[in-house]
């Protein structure tokens, strides 16, 4: 008989306490791109990161406007170090086939997520396959400093609001290693639930919430075996003490609400800019989530269009995606949603969920927004290029080739006339 999977709580009152008053009370945020630290400091350039997994690079692009591309940056400068240390441990090694052969769909991970400090004189990136996150000078293309993250895999993280922390997914440990983004030394850590995936910081810095999304690799994806796919849940912890203030199991507010059809793991998110409602995306569902924090609640579900030419065999979605990639326009308006297997992006009104023009895109990844906030940019895993789609109308403005596999993308900053590495 299957066995129930555990349900965490948090014990102590007061935490809980503390967690319900000051999640539900977030300070709200401009509805428009504010003037960040890298922003504000001069000689600096704003662009995009964007990762391309499977080659092991950065493509730089324009944050907003045409896109283009201004250079590339190799974020596995000691890939011949790294390998070999890999396979002279047979623990490693394994696992290092593992990740090629399950997330990485035949292909090593070499790059996940990407930040740039303050300054805007590095990209730090994680980097699944090398379980680590390094630190890539942005002059000499030379590593600055590495951390190995606990277990065998490293994934999604996030950066504070002031640019001084990240935060990294150690998939396979179940944990989150917060980091000082200008020497890679650890801070703290927390424990999560199983395959711990996106962070996201709230309040201003004040919380860390992560959501763990379970085992997305096996072949057990009928819904009838999902207790095997162990405990998923959001972690929220204060940014400071690095201890649990809160737990939410959405398997019960998905029953609560109905939906018990739809699987508990958390993929991509976005906050509204007052923070009091959450956005989210799970395995298996053309569609998303709404989340009140204050209530507590599930409080509406949009069912997106399905492409006719997908598979319905569940086995063939990627890591147990259909659609993976969701972002918010500054104003809270408008959410971007990238149909991953139904090779589509589309605009969806906040308001009514009533989703814009169907816009065609080969396996798009990540969703994210452009540094004027009029465009969301999203990663075409399947064709190797960002596209931007405007909030306004839902329509393409521009594409721009990169590397192999693009997956995230993210706003950052390099030094005004930055062109690329000198050295690599």
């Amino acid at each position: 008989m299957p066995v129930p999977r555990s349900r965490h709580v948090c014990t102590m009152a007061a935490a809980l306490a503390l967690a319900l008053a000051g999640l539900s009370t977030a300070t709200a945020v401009p509805t428009a791109p504010a003037a960040s630290p890298q922003q504000s400091a001069e000689g600096l350039r704003e662009v995009m990161f964007v990762g391309n997994n499977w080659d092991g690079t950065a493509d730089v692009i324009e944050s907003r406007g045409d896109f283009a591309r201004i250079g590339r940056i190799n974020v596995i400068p000691d890939k011949d170090e790294r390998l070999t240390e890999i396979y002279l441990n047979p623990i490693k090694l394994a696992y290092f086939l593992g990740v090629r052969h399950g997330p990485g769909e035949g292909h090593d991970q070499f790059v996940d997520d990407m930040y740039s400090p303050p300054d805007g004189s590095a990209v730090v990136v994680s980097r699944p396959s090398f379980a680590d996150v390094v630190s890539i000078d942005l002059a000499t293309g030379r590593i600055k400093w590495r951390f190995p993250v606990s277990g065998y895999r490293s994934d999604h993280m996030a950066v504070s609001p002031d640019g001084t922390r990240v935060a990294v997914s150690a998939s396979t440990a179940n944990t989150v290693h917060v980091l000082d983004i200008d020497t890679g030394k650890q801070l703290g850590s927390f424990a999560t639930g199983d395959k711990p995936h996106e962070n996201v910081f709230t309040d201003g810095g004040k919380y860390v919430w992560n959501m763990s999304i379970g085992e997305v690799i096996t072949a057990l994806d009928d819904p009838a075996f999902d207790w095997t796919k162990g405990d998923r849940r959001i972690t929220v912890v204060d940014a400071d003490t690095f201890e649990q203030v809160k737990v939410i199991d959405m398997r019960e507010r998905l029953d609560a609400f109905g939906r018990e059809d739809l699987s508990d793991a958390v993929r991509p998110v976005a906050f509204t800019p007052d923070e009091s409602t959450l956005y989210f995306q799970v395995s298996f569902f053309n569609g998303f989530v709404e989340y009140d924090v204050a209530s507590d609640k599930v409080t509406r579900v949009k069912t997106l269009p399905k492409n006719a030419a997908t598979s319905e065999d569940r086995t063939t979605w990627v890591n147990d995606s259909r659609h993976h990639g969701m972002s918010m326009n500054p104003q809270g308006t408008k959410l971007c949603i990238a149909g991953t297997m139904d090779d589509y992006v589309t605009v969806v009104d906040r308001e009514s969920l009533q989703e814009g023009p169907l816009v065609t895109a080969s396996k798009p990844y990540w969703a994210t927004v452009s540094g004027d906030g009029k465009s969301c940019v999203v990663s075409e895993s399947g064709a190797d290029q960002v596209t931007a789609i405007d909030f306004s109308t839902g329509r393409k403005v521009a594409s721009v080739p990169v590397g192999d596999h693009p997956q995230r993308v993210r706003l950052g900053h390099v030094a005004a006339g930055w062109t690329g590495p000198s050295e690599g």
